[in-house]
């Protein structure tokens, strides 16, 4: 019986894979993607399945699980703790775990679902943190030159949501990151406005490790971004759409915005969906958005890859039409499109 995608997405649709492989180890990871490449078969490297959509009608190829495992660290009280995560472990099971041991500048990436290997693909970032601030180097098979190649972080062409490993879809196999982390009891400064509320600090200042875990899982439970099954609000893939970035005359009056290093703005999509005139909860009873976060596309229960599809194109051409700017999904499309 053919593998049913939606049961390993968190939006819970899409239809069979043609052939569905499981590869708990390195070895096994790299040979069944080498072998469907040199076969000539269309492959899907599956992480957590948490910045997916897939179509009704399945994946027409194989699907490579990414189920590997294992954390490697090497620390001292000097150079902090370079841990060398193997791409299949859950990233937020390693950020409680940083959080634990005193490891300082992932706390604020708490409760994101997904594995290790997906966060430098489109660089994971929330809360003022994105990963490209400690990620060391990650280690890939580069499926075009049929090796193994490893890129420092400066190499890694990372931006807001993206990288080179996005820029090139499906050349880069993620085999292991590494974080390099600060040691200490303090997490790094709060950059986040919302968060140094919770905290009850200043922008700026510092608090303790646990805190921020505790202040982030709480705010993001709160816009029902921490994967719970009994909450239709978190049968989502997260955010649906990135936060623009435009020339500060597109930001429309009286939107949210934050300057970038290049002289654009960065302004909410948040927002323009709810002044669009789309607000928590918009939709029917098979896809709708977020009661509690209007960037969430979620399945009430029983929706189609196609009802969530055409909830998110309803919002991006409400948007489009009310402020002329076009929102673009931060999820995979895989055998559908917006």
């Amino acid at each position: 019986m053919a593998e049913l995608l939606g049961a390993h997405t968190t939006l819970r649709v899409g239809g069979p894979a043609a052939e569905f492989v499981e590869a708990t180890d390195e070895r096994a990871l790299v040979d069944a993607v080498v072998e469907a490449d040199r076969a000539g078969m269309p492959v899907l490297v599956l992480g957590g399945g948490s910045n997916l959509v897939v179509g009704d009608d399945g994946f027409d190829g194989r699907v490579v699980a990414v189920r590997t495992s294992g954390v490697a660290v090497e620390a001292d009280g000097c150079g902090g703790a370079l841990a060398r995560v193997a791409a299949g472990e859950s990233w937020d099971a390693f950020v409680d775990r940083a959080v634990a041991s005193g490891w300082v500048g992932v706390e604020a990436l708490s409760g994101i679902p997904g594995s290790v290997g997906a966060t430098p693909i489109q660089n994971v970032g929330a809360y003022g943190q994105e990963v490209a601030q400690t990620l060391a180097s990650v280690r890939c098979w580069d499926r075009d030159a049929d090796s193994q190649r490893t890129f420092a972080a400066a190499d890694c062409g990372f931006g807001y949501r993206t990288s080179r490993f996005k820029e090139e879809p499906g050349r880069y196999l993620v085999l292991e990151v590494a974080l390099q982390l600060r040691l200490g009891a303090l997490a790094t400064p709060v950059a986040y406005a919302e968060l140094a509320r919770r905290l009850g600090v200043a922008t700026g200042e510092r608090a303790p490790l646990g805190a921020v875990r505790d202040a982030v899982l709480s705010l993001r439970r709160g816009k029902g971004m921490v994967l719970d099954a009994a909450d239709h609000d978190t049968w989502s893939a997260g955010s649906f759409f990135t936060n623009p970035v435009l020339a500060a005359d597109l930001v429309p009056a009286g939107a949210p915005a934050w300057p970038q290093p290049d002289g654009r703005v960065k302004t909410s999509a948040a927002w323009l969906i709810e002044h669009a005139g789309f607000g928590k909860g918009h939709g029917g009873d098979r896809a709708a958005l977020s009661t509690k976060h209007t960037l969430a596309v979620t399945n009430r229960g029983c929706a189609t890859a196609a009802d969530l599809l055409a909830l998110a194109r309803e919002v991006r051409d409400g948007v489009r039409d009310a402020f002329g700017v076009e929102l673009v999904n931060e999820p995979v499309l895989v055998g559908c499109a917006l």
